[in-house]
C-alpha cells in the first residue's frame, strides 16, 4: 500500500513537536496533526521551567532523564534559532527555593546535600546571603537553596520554533486536525482516521496524553491518565524585581522578557475545567508578594488555567504499546512537559528510527528510561506480584 507519510505524530504539544523535529531530523517523513492549534493546551498554559534538581528529589530513572533533557536546551536554542530564526527565550540564571521556618530549611539542605552527591551545583544560603544575591526577597526567610544550574524558556515559543523547524525540514504540520482512531490491518498500525479523511502510514506516535483514551480503547489499551488543574497568572514591572526564579512551598514566581513575570501554580487532581478561579489566584498573589513584597506595585496582565496530564505513578508513559505494532506512546509528563520534551523527542526518534541500539547511542542509559517509562509497566508488575 502506498503510504502518505512515513510517522504520523498525534498531539502538537510540547512533546509531539519535540518528537517530530527529532524525526524530521533524521530523515523521516513526519506527519504531526493536532485538534487545536500548536501549543494549545498544557504546553502553551506552562511557566517554561527547566527544574530538572528543583522538581526531583530522589535518585532514579526521572532524575536522571531530567538532567540529561535540561541539558540538552542550549545547544536545541541555538540551533532552532539558525534553522528557524526563531528565539525560545532560554535563561539559565538558576533558581532560589525559599525557606519560610527552619523545617523547611532543613528540607532543604538535605536537597542540597543529595544533589551536591549526585553531581550537580546546589548550595545553602543564609538568610544574609540570599538577600545578597536578590535583594527585592523578603527579610524575613530563613534563606533559599540555590540551585544555579536551573533556567526557563518561554514556553509557546519553543513548541513553535519545534514546529516550524520539523517543518523547515520537510515535516507536514496539521492544526486543527483531529484524530478519530488508528487504521489497523494484522495486528499493526496502516494510518490514521481523522474527521477529514484517511492518512496512511508506517507507524503512529501517540502523544495526545489526556486525549488518548479514545485513541487506545479500541485497542484494548489504557494508560491511565488524568488531569491536574494548574492555574497562573501574569504580571508587568517596569523595572526588574528580581534576576531568578523564586519557588516556595506551592508558588513560584518566574522572571520573563520584557519585565514581565508568571505566578504559578495550583494542582487540583481531577479537573477538566480551564477557567482561573479567583480564591485560587488571591491564594497565589498572597504567596507571591510574601515572597517579593514589590509585586504589589506590580501591574496586573492576565490569569489562565492548564491540564497537566498527570499518571498513577508519576512517570511518563515512553515506548512501544505491544499490542499494536507500529505504535509508539509519548505521553503523561504532567508539569515536566517543557523540561523533558528534548530527551523524550531524541530517545522516541531514536527507537522509531534504529531502535534500542540507536537510542543507547544518542542517550547513553536508554535501555533503563525505556524500561521505567514502558507503557505496559503495571502490568509487568501485576504479572510478578502473581
Amino acid at each position: 500500500m502506498n503510504r502518505d507519510t512515513d510517522i504520523v505524530v498525534i498531539g502538537g504539544g510540547v512533546i509531539g513537536c519535540s518528537i517530530a523535529y527529532q524525526l524530521a531530523k533524521r530523515g523521516v517523513r513526519v506527519t504531526l496533526l493536532e485538534k487545536e492549534r500548536i501549543a494549545g493546551q498544557a504546553s502553551g498554559a506552562a511557566a517554561g521551567m527547566l527544574g530538572a534538581q528543583s522538581e526531583m528529589h530522589e535518585a532514579g530513572p526521572m532524575f536522571d532523564f531530567a538532567r540529561r533533557s535540561r541539558d540538552m536546551f542550549p545547544d536545541l536554542a541555538e540551533e532552532l534559532k539558525e534553522l528557524t530564526g526563531l528565539d525560545i527565550g532560554l535563561t539559565r540564571r538558576g533558581m532560589l527555593k525559599a525557606a519560610w521556618t527552619d523545617g523547611e530549611a532543613a528540607a532543604l539542605k538535605a536537597d542540597a546535600r543529595f544533589h551536591q552527591e549526585a553531581g550537580g551545583r546546589a548550595e545553602w544560603l543564609s538568610s544574609c546571603e540570599t538577600g545578597w544575591l536578590e535583594p527585592g526577597l523578603s527579610k524575613e526567610l530563613r534563606g533559599a537553596l540555590h540551585l544555579p544550574e536551573e533556567g526557563h524558556v518561554l514556553a509557546s515559543e519553543l513548541s513553535a520554533a519545534l514546529a516550524a523547524g520539523a517543518a523547515r525540514l520537510g515535516a507536514r504540520i496539521v492544526e486543527h486536525a483531529d484524530v478519530t482512531g488508528l487504521l489497523t490491518e494484522s495486528g499493526r498500525v496502516i494510518g490514521v482516521q481523522t474527521r477529514e479523511g484517511k492518512i496512511r502510514c508506517a507507524g503512529a506516535v501517540l502523544a495526545s496524553s489526556l486525549w488518548s483514551a479514545q485513541i487506545l480503547a479500541p485497542l484494548g489499551v489504557e494508560l491511565p491518565v488524568y488531569p491536574v488543574k494548574g492555574e497562573c497568572f501574569s504580571l508587568t514591572v517596569r523595572q526588574p524585581l528580581f534576576a531568578r526564579t523564586i519557588a516556595s512551598g506551592g508558588c513560584y514566581i518566574v522572571p520573563k522578557p520584557g519585565g514581565r513575570i508568571i505566578v504559578g501554580a495550583t494542582a487540583q487532581p481531577g479537573s477538566f475545567d480551564r477557567s482561573p478561579r479567583l480564591g485560587s489566584l488571591l491564594s497565589l498573589a498572597a504567596q507571591a508578594q510574601r515572597l517579593v513584597p514589590a509585586l504589589a506595585d506590580a501591574e496586573w496582565e492576565r490569569a489562565w488555567a492548564g491540564l497537566r496530564p498527570q499518571t498513577p505513578d508519576g512517570m511518563p508513559y515512553i515506548g512501544e504499546i505491544t499490542a499494536c505494532q507500529g505504535l509508539f506512546a509519548a505521553l503523561g509528563h504532567y508539569r515536566n512537559g517543557i523540561l523533558l520534551s528534548q530527551a523524550t523527542g531524541v530517545l522516541a526518534a531514536s527507537v522509531l528510527t534504529g531502535g534500542a541500539a540507536a537510542a543507547e547511542e544518542a542517550l547513553p542509559g536508554a535501555g533503563r528510561l525505556l524500561q521505567a517509562f514502558r507503557p505496559d509497566r503495571r502490568a509487568a508488575v501485576e504479572a510478578v506480584r502473581q
